[in-house]
């Protein structure tokens, strides 16, 4: 019996399979949702038949659809008009434009609530600029909004900026106690500032008002409707959970995992999501987490294809640029950081971030970590190796998730265990003058090293942290390639550029390994899934410049078409 004719085509431009020989073809063919031939024009267009759409590339690149293997796809939405204020440059240059778009958001809304922005960077403000030494602080805010609790994310999400009003309706004040790890900013007096970091957010974020189910729906579609129009079919959404709720201003009774499970169920779900669960927030102790752990009895997904929790998300220091990164060497102007866990000295912490990630991996989870500096990394990296080492597992892929300093010696251990990194080149292009201030030229140029850790073997996957930058992989291959900054366009780190068919896999090949999906989807081959993104112009032979630039055409997951602008 015949097989089947083909429900799509494409032929004349570059397929970029994204094999283990990144293979180039010319075209392929979907049917059924997955992709049934792949070669040159002749052997595919046989599969075709009456009713098969032939789609003509004209020159433009068909690629796998792309993976953003650390992107937070609830919090991105609620970053959106009209559930957040924009605060993010280039919409926001100054201290002075932010209280502008407060009052303009307090003229609107009615006394006494909340007002929410999201996006502000001290590195992209004005003021800030001109003297380092100047922060946001509670008074820029107070005279444009007296009668509303005022609360801006920062870009990063590892900072909030308040107001006097949300302050007093938090209860923070010279007396109240900070989380270990976590910064209230105080000013000569001892007053707070306004401004807090780290774990010390949560002091404030819990006064929050609850968002309804209805309304994180409602931020996960514009998400979803953003990704489409960026060629992304799969995301990881890091963080869901009792810890991630709280962040997500959500409630145990509906849950962000549940409203995700909703949307599976009403067919609303138009990419693929990986979840990690967060039992605790930014600072915890290693009792808590394993009790909170312990004691999540997650439903099996009625369609792991489409939604599946893959793992278990710690958090085990901070940021560079709050100077929470735990690191070997001190920042300019002194100071190592710390890890954020609980536990009075180094030993004490340690201890505790080792016992998480032993009792993680003990549990049958795979275990993302965020770290960010040279000695937490080292750290949280001979944590995975211990507990491997204690009770043996064929496939953990635990993975460090950012990695900013990831060292030579961290490199060989995950290469060895079959572990891997996650990467953010878009945060790289975003900060790369920035972090110069606090760790110098030399530290900042090495900061994600690409180039190191693929030559040392380990699996490297990348990740926008939407919405700590927008998620736009194009921007990040870009970045990977030539290692360019967004503010300057000095070059930070030229040594650990990687090669186009390179940067590919971290958002492709590498990132299904990362998902426990590489057998069905993550490359252009006969059998797997028709997860599909074309752009206008051809990716091989583009100047990295101008990549950002390609237009993203058409986008299918499953071969189901969710964004398409081409001529048919």
């Amino acid at each position: 019996m015949p097989a089947a004719p083909a429900d799509l085509v494409f032929v004349n431009g570059s397929v970029l399979t994204v094999d283990s020989r990144f293979t180039v073809a010319s075209a392929l063919a979907v049917t059924g949702g997955h992709i049934s031939a792949v070669g040159d024009r002749a052997e595919v267009m046989a599969h075709a038949g009456p009713a098969t759409r032939i789609v003509d590339l004209g020159g433009g690149t068909l690629l796998p659809g792309i993976n953003d293997s650390h992107l937070h796809g609830c919090a991105l939405g609620l970053t959106m008009p009209p559930l957040s204020v924009d605060v993010s440059h280039p919409a926001v240059r100054s201290l002075t434009d932010v209280a502008e778009a407060v009052r303009k958001a307090a003229g609107t809304t009615p006394a006494g609530e909340w007002i929410t922005g999201h996006g502000w960077d001290a590195g992209y403000l004005a003021e800030c600029v001109a003297d380092s030494s100047r922060l946001p602080t509670r008074h820029d805010l107070d005279a444009v909004s007296p009668h509303h609790p005022v609360l801006l994310y920062s870009a990063t999400g590892h900072a909030t900026w308040v107001n006097s009003a949300a302050l007093a309706r938090a209860g923070v004040d010279r007396d109240t106690s900070v989380p270990p790890g976590g910064v209230v900013v105080t000013d000569a007096a001892g007053e707070p500032t306004g401004l807090l970091q780290e774990g010390a957010q949560d002091l404030v974020h819990g006064a929050l008002p609850i968002l309804s189910a209805e309304v994180r729906a409602d931020a996960i579609r514009a998400t979803l409707r953003t990704l489409a129009r960026l060629g992304i079919t799969s995301y990881t959404e890091p963080g869901l959970g009792p810890g991630g709720d709280a962040l997500m201003r959500g409630a145990l009774a509906h849950s962000t995992l549940d409203v995700y499970r909703r949307l599976l169920a009403d067919g609303e779900l138009t990419a693929r999501v990986g979840v990690l669960l967060l039992p605790t927030g930014m600072t915890s102790t290693a009792e808590d987490f394993i009790r909170n752990l312990s004691a999540m009895d997650e439903l099996p997904s009625t369609d792991p294809r489409r939604l599946a929790v893959l793992g278990v998300k710690l958090f085990a220091d901070g940021i560079p640029v709050n100077k929470t990164a735990w690191m070997h060497d001190p920042y300019i102007g002194g100071g190592c950081g710390s890890l954020c866990v609980g536990g009075d000295t180094d030993d004490e912490r340690v201890a505790q971030i080792t016992e998480m990630i032993r009792y993680t991996h003990a549990a049958g989870y795979q275990a993302g970590v965020h770290v960010t500096g040279d000695r937490a990394i080292d750290t949280v990296v001979d944590a995975f190796a211990a507990a491997a080492a204690e009770r043996p597992r064929p496939d953990a892929r635990h993975y460090v998730i950012h990695g900013d300093f990831l060292t030579a010696r961290s490199m060989r251990t995950l290469a060895r265990h079959g572990f891997g990194v996650n990467m953010n080149p878009t945060i790289k292009w975003t900060v790369a003058d920035l972090e110069e201030e606090f760790v110098g030229a030399q530290r900042a140029g090495y900061e994600w090293p690409y180039r190191d850790a693929i030559d040392a073997g380990v699996t490297v996957t990348s990740g926008s942290d939407a919405p700590v930058t927008l998620p736009d992989w194009r921007q990040g291959v870009s970045t990977m390639m030539l290692r360019e900054s967004r503010a300057s366009g000095r070059v930070s780190g030229p040594d650990q550029r990687i090669r186009l068919a390179e940067a590919l896999r971290t958002y492709t090949s590498d990132a299904a390994w990362q998902d426990f999906a590489e057998d069905w989807k993550g490359t252009l081959e006969v059998g797997k899934v028709a997860d599909l993104c074309v752009l206008s112009d051809d990716l091989l032979t583009a100047d990295p410049h101008d990549i950002p630039a390609i237009p993203v055409v058409f986008t299918a997951v499953g071969g189901e078409i969710v964004h398409d602008q081409l001529t048919v």
